[in-house]
């Protein structure tokens, strides 16, 4: 998890759907009473609920949290940002362009704050540490996602970086099949449900190669195949703003990882960027 004291209710609201029953009871009873909750004990919370403490326990592991203090601890965070915050606002459609370029820009927003609370820095360093010294990154998004697969390919081409994006499954597993234990994958998929994606890198992840996903917080198939799991915040409230606030996400992700690699290697890529800025100044100033 990540170090800022906050993401008990996002991380709950994220995993809600894959929990166990009486997990579920917990969770909805903390997301309908989270004011009253940071200040019960665990026994209190079990006998409101109607679960056992051990389900509690269970609940705060499932959220890759230590504990119920932890938890509490998370929720309390969250509870402070959100007087300031509130919530996801639904673009109506009928609205006026004021009230559109409103919502649009809050939920950006929100979703990128929602994402501190749920990407773990040590994964970050983690996969800044395998992508600095890969022999190869092949980047793996369907649809949407290929225009984040593009992104990062883009961005790390600058600093010199062997990178190719494959939105094609067949361009996908061709690739993948050439690769070996030096090189990286990383495979993007919201959802972590896309069935290309788990195809992919399951024939990536045969060849030795090391796999880096990202998608939203909570348990899937396509994280499960990962060896380094960065998470966004799960948004998808509705089709209109769900998808827009996903991808602002999953960019902001992308520009830490970008970022976090240029102060790790800067010896090394300083020059580089300064190069491609300077080359592109140039042709710029002989088409004028």
């Amino acid at each position: 998890m990540s170090h800022m004291l906050n993401g008990g209710l996002v991380g709950l609201q994220a995993i809600l759907d894959q929990l166990k029953p009486s997990e579920r009871k917990v969770a909805d009873y903390i997301l309908a009473h989270p004011e009253d909750v940071v200040k019960l004990s665990v026994q209190k919370l079990a006998e409101y609920s109607g679960v056992s403490e051990a389900t509690i326990i269970r609940l705060a592991r499932s959220l890759n949290m230590k504990g119920y203090q932890e938890l509490k601890l998370r929720v309390a965070g969250d509870l402070t940002k959100q007087t300031a915050r509130g919530s996801y606002q639904e673009i109506m459609m009928e609205g006026s362009v004021e009230s559109i370029m409103q919502a649009v820009s809050w939920n950006n927003i929100q979703s990128i704050q929602d994402t501190l609370s749920v990407l773990s820095n040590e994964e970050v360093k983690k996969a800044v540490d395998v992508l600095s010294v890969a022999r190869k990154i092949d980047v793996y998004g369907v649809g949407a996602s290929a225009v984040i697969a593009d992104d990062i390919r883009q961005k790390f081409s600058r600093i010199n970086l062997w990178c190719e994006a494959y939105s094609d499954f067949h361009a996908q597993l061709t690739s993948a099949v050439t690769l070996t234990e030096k090189d990286v994958v990383i495979g993007i998929s919201y959802s972590g449900q896309t069935e290309d994606i788990i195809q992919s890198l399951t024939e990536a992840k045969q060849q030795g190669a090391t796999i880096i996903t990202l998608t939203k917080f909570g348990p899937s198939p396509v994280a499960e195949l990962a060896n380094i799991r960065l998470f966004t915040s799960s948004v998808e409230k509705s089709i209109r703003s769900g998808a827009m606030a996903s991808r602002i996400a999953q960019l902001n992700v992308i520009d830490i990882l970008f970022i976090t690699m240029i102060s790790r290697m800067q010896e090394r890529v300083i020059p580089l960027l300064e190069k491609s800025r300077l080359a592109v100044s140039r042709t710029k100033r002989s088409s004028t």
